[in-house]
């Protein structure tokens, strides 16, 4: 809740200094067919994928304003670009995401804060550790990079994002997915 969440960065700047980056990385999935959903999983979703990242980016805009710089990156996926099977939770939590990154660009970018949103493709996570092999050998043999990414390829555009060479870029998504939705 807001209040948790106001705490910890609360905490974390009592200790560390003023906030100048945010990079919003929690995320879960609790994927069943629509009609299978129950409201419970579509609504934890929606909590730690969607409003964590607002409750986060909120709980830092104050302390980026005064400093007039502060990049948040958020994260998105490809499912939220494009939609999935069995994902309407999650692809619904991450298409919010993409909006929620435009809106913060809007609202803050005239305080020099930037926001802007990676959407990974298909990434070897615990999370993507239960994916069928025949669905990772399929994006093996459909993706140009002839892979599923890994986090030591997600890593670089976080740090770009999150640097002040990528000051005049903000309300943006970058894919990182091997080239699978091209």
């Amino acid at each position: 809740n807001a209040e948790q969440v106001e705490g910890l960065f609360a905490n974390i700047g009592d200790q560390c200094g003023p906030h100048s980056v945010l990079i919003n990385n929690a995320v879960i999935a609790r994927d069943n067919l629509m009609m299978r959903l129950k409201d419970e999983d579509w609504d934890a979703v929606l909590n730690v994928n969607l409003k964590g990242s607002y409750l986060c980016a909120n709980a830092v805009t104050r302390t980026m304003m005064k400093a007039r710089y502060g990049p948040i990156v958020n994260m998105s996926s490809v499912v939220g670009l494009h939609g999935a099977a069995g994902q309407a939770n999650y692809a619904a939590s991450k298409a919010g995401v993409v909006g929620l990154t435009k809106a913060i660009a809007k609202e803050l970018g005239s305080r020099g804060i930037t926001c802007n949103a990676i959407a990974p493709g298909f990434i070897e996570t615990d999370m993507t550790s239960d994916l069928p092999a025949e669905f990772k050998a399929h994006v093996e043999k459909t993706a140009p990079a002839g892979r599923l990414g890994t986090s030591q390829d997600i890593a670089p555009a976080v740090l770009f994002l999150a640097s002040r060479e990528a000051s005049y870029i903000t309300g943006q998504t970058l894919t990182v997915d091997g080239g699978l939705f091209l």
